[in-house]
């Protein structure tokens, strides 16, 4: 119980210190961010194993191996760490600040932000580079309504996977389960997709980011769904919507958060999307609702990632105080 106690106030002083910092530019300037660490090794291990002339079996072998070195550095890396500050005064702060480079409230925000003030300053022109730096659609197909709604659909999924993924790993396996977490979520974003190259090699990194994303994204789903009054929404709507239609997206996982915002904002998300790889003919979240998203709704869906945040924080806050 007094480890699980610490490792809380890590948490929440992991998540105070991204809300007030973020990621600094004028750091990451200067050093590489510690997630570009996994992605030069995985772009290494994709060099090494993943060989055209293999056969899909010993591809697919590779790509288990891939993924099995990264999580055992990670999660290695992990406890060195906690290791290294665990007789530290102030250990559990450097902690915490260790961790907080791994959450992306401040960061996410800013990003979609970005894009409703794009379309204030320049225009859809602006707001198409805007969202071109956070979705992989072709921009130049985006009008206002689809960019708005790649825009809100990336602060759904991202609150998910860039915030209270890494935030339950971290609660549930210290430090070095949230490392863990991040080599996976970063390996599925270089290998995990299915072109023709990752098909086998990939395999491994889409499954397990699949199943370590599992929970995380049923917890984030609810809630955005018990902020939507910050939209001006409904939280039976909402959560309506997330149930009804969760399963409809083609991930099993960012249909809950997606489906509770376009409940909570009243309009329909998901739906056909073009990528660089061609048209995704995805059914809509919340169908019949407004499909024609605007920047005001941009606005809303920011009100509630940050209500959502803080209600994630606040129950942290709870569990710590009860321990």
């Amino acid at each position: 119980m007094l480890i699980w106690g610490d490792t809380l106030f890590v948490v929440i002083a992991a998540l105070a210190f991204d809300a007030v910092i973020g990621d600094p530019d004028w750091l990451w300037r200067r050093l590489p961010h510690p997630v570009t660490w996994f992605g030069s090794l995985i772009a290494l291990l994709d060099r090494l194993l993943n060989r055209d002339a293999w056969p899909p079996l010993l591809r697919r072998i590779a790509g288990i191996a891939t993924i099995a070195v990264l999580v055992a550095i990670a999660g290695i890396a992990g406890l060195f760490l906690t290791e290294m500050t665990r007789h530290v005064t102030g250990g559990n702060v450097m902690l915490a600040l260790i961790a907080s480079v791994f959450i992306a409230q401040r960061s996410l925000y800013q990003h979609v932000s970005r894009v409703r003030m794009a379309f204030a300053s320049d225009g859809l022109a602006g707001a198409r580079i805007a969202v071109s730096m956070i979705v992989g659609r072709d921009p130049d197909q985006l009008d206002e309504a689809a960019v708005s709604r790649a825009a809100i659909e990336s602060a759904a999924e991202n609150f998910s996977d860039g915030i209270v993924a890494p935030v339950f790993w971290l609660a549930l396996l210290g430090l070095p389960g949230l490392l863990a977490y991040k080599a996976i979520n970063t390996a599925d974003s270089m290998i995990g997709h299915r072109s023709e190259r990752y098909r086998w090699f990939g395999w491994a990194a889409a499954r397990l980011d699949d199943l370590v994303n599992l929970v995380p994204a049923r917890l984030s789903g609810p809630l955005i769904a018990v902020v939507a009054p910050v939209a001006n929404g409904s939280v039976a709507t909402s959560f309506r919507v997330m149930i009804r239609d969760a399963a409809h997206h083609r991930s099993p996982n960012a249909g809950w958060p997606e489906s509770a915002m376009a409940g909570a904002l009243g309009i329909a998300l998901a739906g056909p999307r073009r990528y660089a790889e061609g048209l995704v003919n995805d059914p809509f979240l919340n169908d019949g609702a407004r499909a024609a998203a605007t920047p005001d709704d941009i606005r809303r869906a920011l009100h509630l990632l940050v209500a959502a945040c803080l209600l994630q924080a606040a129950i942290y806050a709870a569990l710590a105080l009860l321990l």
